[in-house]
């Protein structure tokens, strides 16, 4: 099924945040119809850093094609500001298409950006986004891959501005509004009854952000059609090993630890590894 057949599918599309091939193997293994590629947990996990910009587009396309070589699973991959201006989105566009990005989601602040949740944001016109928008959509290969627009204006505009740089981008083109950093269940409400007659929206479950927690359910029935998790695996795993050191340099040994760890074999069955060395052995490895 394509994206865009589950995005339109009655159920709410569920995209667990992921960072590399590992985790994407991991949330499909789950039963994850769709994946999200964050940016802040490539800034997270590569760099030990807070999402400020940092991450380049060599290195989100590097990622996308580490994740397509593991998994098969329609993938949405966070574009940031699109790396420059409309030319640049063109370019970060096409590589990331070419690399097997499913859709490619923009946003309209100015460069350095930052994590949506971060206070501090700017943004450029909403007459520059538009062309960006517009460019993006030139620009992709196929009209199965999808453009998501992503507006940051409610902490630096107001809630009507946004809601108004919403409309805008879905007429320059926009398949997906992802109104960023909703602030109450007023808001969410609202953001539904006056876009979602015009596109597909997306909701954006941050722990400890600004938006407030909501089950997938929930977000369906106020209608949402899509939902993303992007930092949730970060968290989890920062905080598994942030106790895992610390057991190791207490006791100098992981048998304290071993209950909430696989050991060897069973990350080489969670890898497949058995299944790789047995395809391998079709080309003359095993000789």
């Amino acid at each position: 099924m394509s994206l865009r057949d589950l995005i339109d599918a009655p159920d709410i599309l569920v995209a667990p945040g992921i960072y590399d091939g590992l985790t994407a193997l991991l949330a499909a293994g789950a039963g994850a119809k769709a994946l999200y590629l964050s940016g802040a947990s490539l800034a997270y996990t590569r760099f030990g850093s807070p999402d400020i910009g940092l991450v380049s587009m060599a290195e989100v396309a590097d990622a996308i094609g580490t994740i397509r070589d593991r998994v098969k699973t329609p993938l949405i991959v966070d574009a940031d500001t699109g790396f420059g201006n409309a030319l640049n989105v063109q370019r970060t566009v096409r590589v990331f298409e070419r690399m097997g990005a499913n859709a490619i989601q923009l946003e309209d602040q100015t460069n350095p950006k930052r994590c949506g949740h971060l206070d501090g944001k700017s943004l450029i016109s909403k007459s520059e986004m538009v062309g960006k928008i517009r460019a993006a959509c030139d620009a992709r290969a196929s009209g199965d891959t999808l453009v998501i627009a992503r507006t940051d204006a409610i902490a630096v505009e107001g809630f009507p501005q946004a809601l108004d740089r919403s409309s805008a981008y879905v007429e320059a083109g926009a398949d997906v509004l992802f109104v960023e950093a909703l602030k109450n269940k007023d808001q969410m409400h609202t953001a539904v009854s006056q876009l979602g007659g015009k596109a597909p929206l997306l909701a954006n479950m941050v722990e400890g952000g600004k938006t407030p927690a909501a089950e997938a359910l929930e977000l369906q029935e106020l209608g949402f059609s899509i939902v993303i998790f992007p930092g949730g695996a970060v968290r989890a795993v920062a905080r598994t090993a942030q106790d895992y050191y610390a057991s190791l340099l207490q006791h100098g040994s992981n048998t304290p630890f071993l209950d909430r760890m696989f050991d060897f074999d069973g990350l080489n069955a969670v890898l497949g590894t058995s299944r790789i060395i047995a395809e391998s052995k079709k080309y003359g490895d095993d000789e």
